[in-house]
């Protein structure tokens, strides 16, 4: 039967070898995992586990969801491990995973917030204490790590688990999780073991988001069934502060609004929103559902139109972390969480895996190079969990955080890269992101191998050596941004599904080339933080003015229509970039020495250079403001 839906090249057939995302990914592989190592010993991450095994005293540390993070972090090690002899980071893997294994229980169970310090109240707080969420990081850990090693330590952990959350699920508890992971982890799990039943868990959870009341009776029902975990840090009213308007129970924080068929926006905790979206359009490869799939359709098309930044960030608001209303998009107090870009790089993939168009592997890149990206220090060290699109000076980044979901998280998705690339069916090899590579790609029976050398963000131009036994038809994305693609010199277009398609035979040779040009965008007239205002871009690349690099406050300047922006690179600015210098106007001194306001007409503008840097490059360097959007002249 032919494959009809692409499949991605698996991260072990990918090498990256790109001058922009080669240092990110070796910084990944050889500074960020094991500095993140660290972290897991001095947050007690790791120590939660051994005091489990050893029946230490001292009790549980750290959030208590904080097992993910160890769980998040194997997976990213795992992934390096699939293409790196590593064996010291094998060992480290290894030592890690056997902590795990001999924490967990002889049921399958493993939470060690629970084991640790409330052991009769497990199962009572789906809402907020993520058993189900830890224990879906743990199997996707798991099957990371069978598939880069071959090794079923920790699989055989998180078949446990799932065989446990199994017999749980119904046949005890009726519900969903507060935060979900299980159900797209129980996909990943089922397609490694051929365990039908993993599926039809998973399914369960996103049949019955929406239409269960479990989540509501528990608050309802809390001073009878749940434990001081409910209490601690007043985490009962923030959960009611999320999960409560007007005194009256909502369930869109957690997607539980409405049964997904129904549902006509996204809603609620934009990481959560992701990773149950990802899931429901995992299914859609296993189950015929198609209302499921007009609904996600529906719900893709709504936070791309109404509800995302520019950046490609997703998430308006710090309470609750979520979304709030279509066309909602602040920028000062812009949430847009780095597990959130991660998140919707995640569903937007498996959206293309359902219905190849080249418009997901568009949103993929603006994701990446801005949404994503801006959450990393160049030093890799250092960590946005929100990101704004203005800031006064008073926004850093910081090297960990009490929740710190959003640094391993990073390190998955760095060192997971090569699978967003490439991706085939039995006729077709999609290319999807124009970043240095080297890929082997099966096609139907056949292997097609591809060098891709790619110069940019910084140029528009990228060289595809192909090395094909018989004929295979290429699917070149034409990018959203550029408004000419060539290939070898002559013009293409796109077909409606947005890639331009050109076979090949043996060994051939594509040069492509970009028209790659500075862009003034603006926002949809109800965007109202953005009234008036512009964005500037180049490429894939979402750019911003600091005050480092201005003499004058940023709110001053404005932009022309047709202002003159010059690009140039600077090798040492910011370990290589190319910035803008825009020909922009600030309002003119002249006559205000004694005055506080005067008539307007009195009053005039003069002339002044506005740099602009990268997006993901900002609070490098001293601080200062930074403002993504800036006033139109």
């Amino acid at each position: 039967m032919a494959n009809a839906h692409p499949t991605p090249v698996d991260v072990a057939d990918v090498a990256i070898d790109d001058d922009f995302w080669s240092p990110w990914v070796e910084r990944n592989r050889e500074e960020i995992i094991a500095y993140q190592y660290e972290q897991l010993e001095e947050s007690g991450t790791l120590e939660n586990f051994r005091r489990v095994i050893d029946g230490k005293s001292g009790g549980f540390q750290g959030m208590w969801f904080q097992d993910s993070d160890a769980y998040k972090w194997i997976e990213a090690a795992s992934y390096v491990l699939a293409s790196d002899d590593d064996p010291e980071l094998e060992g480290w893997v290894d030592e890690v995973i056997e902590l795990i294994a001999g924490a967990q229980e002889e049921s399958g169970y493993i939470d060690t917030y629970f084991q640790l310090k409330e052991s009769e109240q497990r199962w009572t707080n789906l809402n907020m204490l993520h058993e189900l969420y830890c224990m879906g990081h743990l199997i996707e850990a798991a099957v990371a790590h069978y598939e880069a090693t071959g090794k079923e330590t920790l699989l055989d952990v998180a078949r446990g688990v799932a065989d446990h959350v199994d017999e749980v699920f119904p046949e005890e508890i009726d519900g969903v999780p507060g935060h979900e992971e299980i159900e797209l982890a129980l996909v990943r799990l089922a397609r490694v073991t051929d365990e039908e039943r993993y599926l039809d868990l998973a399914a369960y959870f996103v049949e019955l988001r929406g239409r269960d009341d479990r989540l509501q009776w528990e608050f309802e029902h809390a001073d009878e069934i749940a434990g001081d975990g409910w209490r601690e840090g007043s985490l009962i009213e923030a959960a009611r502060g999320a999960f409560y308007e007007d005194d009256e129970y909502v369930g869109s924080y957690a997607q539980a609004q409405a049964p997904l068929v129904d549902q006509e926006a996204v809603e609620g905790h934009s990481v959560r929103a992701m990773y149950f979206y990802a899931a429901a359009t995992d299914l859609l490869h296993e189950r015929d559902e198609p209302e499921w799939g007009a609904a996600l359709d529906r719900l893709w098309e709504n936070m791309t139109q109404k509800r995302m930044y520019v950046t490609g960030g997703i998430g308006s608001t710090e309470h609750g972390e979520r979304f709030t209303e279509d066309y909602h998009l602040p920028n000062d107090t812009s949430y847009a969480e780095t597990c959130a870009a991660i998140g919707s790089v995640f569903w937007t993939q498996r959206m293309f895996e359902r219905s190849p168009d080249a418009k997901y592997a568009d949103l993929i890149e603006r994701t990446l190079y801005n949404g994503f990206l801006v959450g990393v220090s160049l030093d890799g060290r250092e960590y946005f969990y929100d990101n704004r699109l203005a800031s006064d000076g008073d926004h850093h980044r910081t090297g960990w955080f009490q929740c710190a979901c959003c640094p391993p998280n990073a390190a998955r998705l760095f060192a997971s890269l090569g699978r967003y690339l490439y991706a085939s069916t039995d006729e077709t090899v999609y290319v999807n992101q124009y970043i240095g590579s080297e890929a082997t790609v099966e096609v139907g029976a056949e292997t097609v191998d591809i060098e891709q050398d790619s110069t940019l963000p910084w140029e528009g131009s990228a060289t595809l050596d192909v090395a094909a036994d018989g004929e295979v038809t290429l699917a070149l994305r034409v990018p959203e941004w550029t408004d000419e693609m060539t290939v070898d010199g002559d013009a293409v277009t796109a077909d409606e599904d947005g890639y331009a398609h050109v076979t090949v035979s043996g060994e051939e040779t594509l040069d492509l080339a970009f028209e790659q040009s500075v862009e003034q965008v603006v926002a949809h007239p109800q965007v109202a933080a953005d009234a008036g205002k512009v964005a500037v871009t180049r490429g894939p690349l979402v750019y911003c003015a600091e005050a480092v690099d201005n003499d004058r406050p940023l709110d001053q300047y404005a932009l022309p229509a047709g202002a003159d922006i010059a690009a140039s690179h600077d090798p040492d600015l910011l370990d290589g970039v190319t910035s803008l210098e825009a020909d922009a106007e600030v309002p003119s001194s002249d006559g205000w020495e004694g005055s506080l306001y005067r008539p307007r007409e009195e009053t005039g503008t003069e002339s002044a250079s506005l740099t602009f840097v990268p997006y993901y490059a900002w609070d490098n360097r001293e601080d200062g403001a930074m403002r993504v959007w800036i006033r139109a002249a």
